[in-house]
């Protein structure tokens, strides 16, 4: 069988924005090219790679093994071919970018506008998830998370210092309902909680006592994906919650919230931006390293 390089690389393309629509405007063809050219990679292959509905475009068995295959050598392909045509040059082109959205530095719009102005040739395309993916593989530039969770083969560069964790409530419900003296006991109080996605399970609140780390799994009356939704809600009496220190801060400051339990609240590894290791990093890439080291 003789390999159509082109097609795998169109696959990737629908495999990463699972929309047709959208992988031809990234390469810059009509949906129909990028349809018949499926097609025929199909053909080729004797299996379906993809599953077409009106609404939507998954990926079969087979089309996701195949992508998980070719994911990588494409990436690298392209990280090639961007590094030969930047070398020399200044930076520009599209910055995709992952970034915990918990990342209240880098996300705090001056920070990113500052890069934007000193760079006007780099176009910024952020998404802000909280999902755990192999960035390389989904055609992203580098990300923004929490140290620990970052792969040990990239390299992480330190967004700000230390981070912490603090569980905040209203004054008012301070003084209507009082607070726990210890985080089991938080079991009790009314309690505002967040998970990542439906049908998972709400995140467990962590905490340390003596050096021990610990969880606690509470019940929460009121579970969101929403950070800022969290933090109204906690303005509002509605219950005690749980985010990192910086999200909270302006509220704090504002005398809106409160911190309680802080001494089992520790410190530990901030934000991290982090890119596969290569030999070569583009320019656009190398800006925002700079960028970086020089905010910090």
């Amino acid at each position: 069988m003789k390999p159509d390089l082109n097609a795998l690389a169109v696959f990737a393309l629908v495999a990463e924005e699972r929309n047709f629509r959208a992988a031809a405007e990234r390469l810059g063809v009509t949906r129909s090219a990028v349809s018949q050219t499926i097609r025929r990679l199909e053909q080729t292959l004797g299996i379906a790679l993809v599953q077409r509905t009106t609404r939507s475009v998954s990926l079969t068995e087979a089309g996701e093994r195949l992508h998980a295959e070719i994911a990588p050598a494409i990436a690298d392909m392209r990280a090639a071919l961007g590094n030969t045509e930047a070398l020399g040059g200044r930076p520009r082109g599209v910055l995709r970018l992952a970034v915990s959205s918990i990342a209240e530095r880098f996300l705090s719009g001056p920070f990113l506008a500052a890069f934007a102005e000193a760079n006007p040739e780099v176009h910024l395309d952020i998404t802000v998830t909280d999902a755990e993916f192999d960035i390389v593989a989904a055609g992203y530039d580098a990300g923004v998370r929490l140290g620990e969770v970052i792969e040990q083969d990239m390299i992480a560069l330190p967004i700000a210092g230390d981070e912490r964790q603090l569980a905040v409530c209203a004054p008012a419900f301070r003084d209507r309902f009082g607070v726990p003296s210890h985080p089991s006991e938080l079991a009790s109080f009314r309690c505002i909680g967040w998970r990542p996605a439906p049908n998972v399970v709400p995140y467990r609140w962590e905490f340390s006592d003596g050096g021990k780390e610990f969880s606690v799994a509470v019940a929460p009356e009121i579970t969101t994906n929403d950070m800022a939704l969290m933090i109204k809600l906690a303005v509002a009496g509605a219950g005690i919650t749980f985010g990192m220190e910086a999200s909270f801060r302006p509220a704090i400051a504002r005398g809106e919230l409160v911190p309680i339990l802080e001494d089992y609240c520790p410190f530990f590894a901030g934000f991290y931006l982090y890119y596969p290791s290569r030999r070569n990093v583009a320019p656009k890439l190398r800006a925002l390293i700079e960028h970086v080291q020089r905010r910090v």
